[in-house]
């Protein structure tokens, strides 16, 4: 017996050290066998897993098929705002820059040398403000989390009856998430950070255009639309059809719309106790709040003052361009109403036109599956004029392109909006560089200022292929372009005004009403949303500048060499990043 008991012991015992042994060999196999791209890509590929299973929405719009990624099924949730979220985000964060500081950039190939150095700076602009996160904003009345999850439930793609069980799913978690939202706007209201009486109540006012006509509410709509189209793929039967619709019905009821009530409820209990109705600067560390949000939405990484010396220049250039072309048309101003006054043409003719006529300045790209819709109504009043909704990278499809069509536009402003929202612009560079098969951490990357720069720079040149196809006199044409850049650049000296100077709605005025902008209510409305949205011209026009400078970086560098063409083909193959890693890379090329 004891015999027996001893031997089986030692067979335990060696069975424990063949296990340690094979740990240490597995440990030293990955430090000293696997290629140092391998490793890298390891932590990469758990970064994607990680964010993505922590927002089911986001994972469902980044991947059409998850299990193809060694994704696991984990539970349902829209995330979470809750002020505890955010400090355990920042443990994360410091440990996530540990490991990657373990890598050696020389030894990586060049695409992961791009992802390093995006993670690099993404990692330490991140940390720089990571104890003030109290001056994000999650709400707000056009871009607020409670304004843009309508529109993405409305276009949750139905691929098979899992995702409505999904979505349903999604539809019962809200009290939750929007409890978390709460508990974050009550800390920033306790520590002074709460938003203005004006941007409160215009938020309120959103939650209740959606849920005035909860009978009648678009989701209905559109999930009817979805649930139909799976019964005629014979995925589900009628009985089922009629179930879902009335489970629907019923969460929308008891979930979705007592949540937009309790969000009204919560903020309106908490109106009075945000003192600062101007910009970021009059927040402690408000000023370098905003300059984070120039590195880390924009990706631009000069100073503050760097910019704004930058955007000045622009301005008066733009000026003396429109003075020069007033001087050789002297009727300019008084034929221009009638001169652009065009009929306008179906988006789809539009599209189609811009699609075969951009091959010229632009590599070919064979795109056939797009839609073109509108925004519900209940939605027109808070939603941009026109937005492209990207697909899942596993697919790259569905493609949708929504335009509101509150917004009345004249047919050039038709025109170069669907070159912004479709060729060359968002559709275009995201199928582009979907198609070439990048790492999927990729997705997962903030470059705004990237992809609204790329769209906003193509917009720029998209005024000449306008005049083409309506037949408008390229003068009338080109006045129109410097007033869309006149615009922007003087809303993105704005926003640094009001973010960075303190400028108050008085100063603002003033300025405004300078460039012959008069009126009180177009005024406070321009205020009020650089207020509530700081930072977001800048992803658009100082995005364009940055790619407008790295244009003329290469064409100076390349003389009569250069070729359009190709610089666009090398900026779209780096794909989304912050400039300085886009220029990097860019200038390796030539």
């Amino acid at each position: 017996m004891k015999k027996f008991f001893s031997k089986k012991r030692l067979l335990l015992l060696g069975g424990s050290i063949f296990l340690l042994l094979f740990g240490i060999c597995t440990f030293c196999f990955k430090t000293h066998f696997l290629s140092p791209n391998t490793r890298f890509e390891n932590f990469t590929n758990k970064l994607f897993e990680k964010e993505l299973s922590s927002n089911t929405l986001s994972l469902h719009y980044t991947l059409a098929n998850p299990e193809k990624y060694d994704i696991p099924k984990k539970e349902i949730t829209l995330g979470n705002m809750s002020p505890e979220n955010f400090i355990k985000g920042k443990e994360e964060l410091q440990k996530l820059q540990k490991e990657l500081n373990s890598f050696s950039s020389e030894d990586l190939s060049t695409e992961n040398q791009i992802i390093y150095d995006i993670l690099k700076l993404s990692f330490a602009t991140q940390l720089s403000i990571a104890d003030d996160y109290l001056l994000s904003e999650p709400l707000g009345p056009n871009l607020g989390i409670q304004a843009q999850l309508p529109v993405l439930l409305a276009e949750y793609t139905f691929r098979s009856p899992d995702d409505i069980k999904d979505y349903f799913s999604l539809l019962a978690s809200f009290p939750e998430y929007f409890k978390s939202i709460a508990e974050f706007e009550k800390e920033k209201s306790q520590k002074g950070f709460f938003m203005s009486d004006t941007t409160a109540d215009r938020i309120i006012q959103q939650c209740h255009t959606f849920i005035d006509n909860s009978e009648e509410n678009y989701l209905h709509t559109m999930f009817q639309e979805r649930i139909k189209k799976l019964q005629q793929e014979k995925q589900i039967n009628q009985k089922q059809v009629s179930s879902y619709i009335n489970m629907h019905q019923k969460l929308l009821k008891e979930s979705v719309f007592p949540s937009y009530e309790f969000l009204i409820q919560k903020l309106t209990d908490l109106k009075g106790t945000g003192k600062n109705e101007n910009g970021l600067s009059h927040f402690p560390n408000g000023k370098a709040y905003y300059a984070y949000l120039i590195k880390n939405d924009v990706g631009d990484y000069r100073s503050v003052d760097e910019i704004e010396k930058e955007l000045y220049q622009e301005l008066l250039g733009y000026y003396d361009d429109i003075q020069e072309l007033s001087q050789k048309n002297p009727d300019f101003l008084k034929n221009l109403n009638s001169e652009i006054s065009r009929e306008l043409k179906s988006p789809k003719k539009i599209l189609t036109y811009l699609q075969q006529n951009i091959s010229k300045d632009f590599p070919p790209l064979a795109i056939n599956d797009y839609e073109i819709k509108y925004v519900p109504k209940s939605m027109e009043d808070f939603s941009s004029p026109a937005f492209y909704l990207t697909p899942p990278i596993d697919t790259l499809t569905p493609n949708t392109i929504y335009i509101n069509k509150s917004s009345s536009i004249s047919s050039p402003e038709l025109f170069t909006t669907l070159a912004h929202e479709g060729f060359p612009g968002h559709l275009y560079q995201t199928l582009y560089f979907g198609k070439q098969k990048k790492a999927p951490i990729r997705s997962c990357f903030n470059c705004s200022g990237y992809i609204e720069g790329w769209a906003t720079f193509v917009e720029n040149r998209s005024y000449q292929y306008c005049s083409e196809f309506l037949n408008i006199d390229p003068a009338y044409m080109e006045f129109l372009r410097l007033n869309r850049c006149i615009s922007l650049c003087l809303y993105s000296i704005l926003d640094i005004g009001i973010h960075n100077k303190g400028w108050d709605f008085s100063t603002v005025t003033e300025i405004l009403s300078s460039f012959g902008i008069t009126e009180e209510k177009v005024s406070r409305e321009i205020f009020q949303y650089i207020i509530e949205n700081p930072a977001n011209y800048l992803k658009y026009y100082l995005g364009f500048l940055n790619f407008s400078s790295l244009e003329n970086t290469v064409h100076n560098q390349q003389g009569t060499s250069f070729n359009l063409k190709e610089f666009h083909k090398n900026i779209l193959e780096i794909g989304p990043a912050p400039f300085p890693v886009v220029k990097k890379y860019l200038l390796m090329k030539y």
